[in-house]
């Protein structure tokens, strides 16, 4: 979100604890390799995603909305391929969604630490926890450098120990932008799983609701994004998950900033 600098919400989690001293020994790369072939699964599959973003008043009336429904889908032709269902719409006036925004929804919102990037990260074991009737491994992890030009998650895996499957992320998409010349920070969001086909947990929703502060005034914002309707289909094509730049027809527009924030 342009011009706002974030402030980490508080998740509700209902959960019991039972805190380790020692990780699995290799934990991060049997967490990357059970995500990449979950990555691989998820290739194979079309779904649809909604994405809506509200922002409210001082009073918690809503001020503005955004919003779009997409077919996810990929082919060995151009990779992935996005079918708009509901056009992009906005009716924001004191935040606009940047080209950051729209990427940390693509990419960084359902993160999926594999093979490929799991070299760019380090972990901080946080215990065993039982999350949603599972038993988890806890893994915070983060970058180990911030590259220019590249998006990266923060935050926290749960991890279910029978298999190193993650089942819910919470954190946030780094870098933070905060400067003289413009502030373009995110909210800390949560992303849920659930076990498809029995086999793979793949994302069913992200949400948020935070306070972004800007200089000169405070901003809640709310965000959902749903992915649902996960349809099996064969391909053989291989996916990158990380950045890649939109073609004309896929692209997500910028919505327009502001005329005056006074």
């Amino acid at each position: 979100m342009k011009n706002g600098r974030n402030l980490v919400g508080i998740a509700l989690i209902v959960a019991s604890a039972l805190y380790a001293a020692e990780p699995p020994a290799g934990f991060l790369r049997k967490i990357a390799e059970r995500e990449t072939a979950n990555a691989r699964a998820r290739e194979n599959y079309t779904f649809r995603q909604s994405v809506a973003v509200q922002e409210f008043d001082v009073h918690g009336g809503i001020t503005g909305e955004y919003g779009e429904v997409r077919d996810i889908t990929f082919s060995p032709a151009v990779g992935r391929f996005e079918k708009v269902i509901v056009p992009a719409h906005s009716t924001l006036t004191r935040v606009r969604l940047t080209k950051e925004d729209f990427n940390d929804i693509r990419n960084i919102e359902p993160f999926l630490l594999t093979m490929e990037t799991v070299s760019l990260y380090e972990g901080r074991y946080e215990g065993e926890e039982t999350m949603d009737g599972v038993l988890c491994f806890v893994e915070h992890v983060r970058p180990k450098q911030i590259l220019a030009g590249q998006r990266f998650f923060e935050g926290t895996l749960w991890v279910r120990e029978s298999d190193f499957a993650v089942i819910r992320a919470e954190g946030q998409a780094v870098p933070q932008i905060d400067n003289l010349k413009e502030q373009n920070l995110t909210p800390h969001f949560t992303t849920l799983r659930r076990e498809i086909d029995g086999k793979w947990f793949f994302p069913v929703e992200t949400y948020s609701d935070d306070t972004l502060f800007f200089r000169d005034f405070p901003q809640r914002l709310r965000t959902i994004v749903r992915y649902g309707n996960y349809k099996k289909f064969e391909a053989e094509s291989t996916i990158t998950f990380g950045d890649t730049e939109a073609t004309p027809d896929n692209k997500p527009p910028e919505t327009k900033p502001p005329a005056s924030k006074n």
